[in-house]
């Protein structure tokens, strides 16, 4: 993968994983899918491998990110989910026509089908974030404690009480940032 665009945060829950693609949303934004080879990059790590992608389904691909982002957001502070991006969500996910495979290792693979490739990884992708959001799956919505950052992740430790949607990232972040700020403190003034 190119080494100009920057790299992927992929955790285990595909929806989260691909509202992901956009980060540091209250911040500097990072875009992770900013040209239609990237997207198909992503897929194909994701599991979701498809031959192109076009400029217009790069932009379906941003429309369904971010209805994913506003609906898991809502659904994580116990709010209303949003209307629109609820509709987004449900008609990518009726429109999708990929299969699920059962492999000889006892996983999931999934099949998409052969002439609209994005729209059904697409597909794919909205059915993830409906189980996830409707709380089918073993596990809690959150949002990402950095402030610059306010990712929507789904976690599934034992206590469901973590603060970051990535601990390599915002976690790491914010831990150096409070360490650096003790060493400071605890130094104390500087003698000139």
């Amino acid at each position: 993968m190119p080494s100009e665009f920057p790299d992927f945060r992929l955790g285990s829950v595909l929806a989260t994983s691909f509202t992901g693609t956009l980060s540091e949303r209250q911040g500097i934004s990072v875009e992770r899918i900013p040209t239609p080879q990237r997207l198909v990059d992503w897929l194909e790590v994701s599991g979701l491998a498809v031959d192109s992608c076009t400029a217009a389904q790069l932009e379906l691909a941003w429309k369904l990110r971010e209805s994913i982002h506003a609906a898991a957001s809502a659904a994580a502070v116990d709010d209303v989910l949003p209307q629109s991006a609820v509709r987004v969500i449900n008609d990518f996910s009726s429109h999708g026509r990929a299969s699920a495979l059962l492999t000889l290792a006892g996983t999931r693979r999934w099949r998409l089908g052969a002439t609209s490739g994005v729209e059904d990884a697409l597909g794919v992708i909205a059915a993830d974030a409906i189980s996830i959001i409707a709380g089918e799956r073993d596990g809690k919505l959150a949002l990402c404690a950095s402030p610059t950052c306010r990712a929507a992740f789904f976690d599934t430790s034992q206590s469901r009480t973590r603060k970051w949607c990535d601990m390599n990232t915002c976690g790491n972040r914010q831990k150096k940032a409070r360490f650096n700020a003790s060493q400071r403190t605890s130094a104390g003034p500087t003698q000139p």
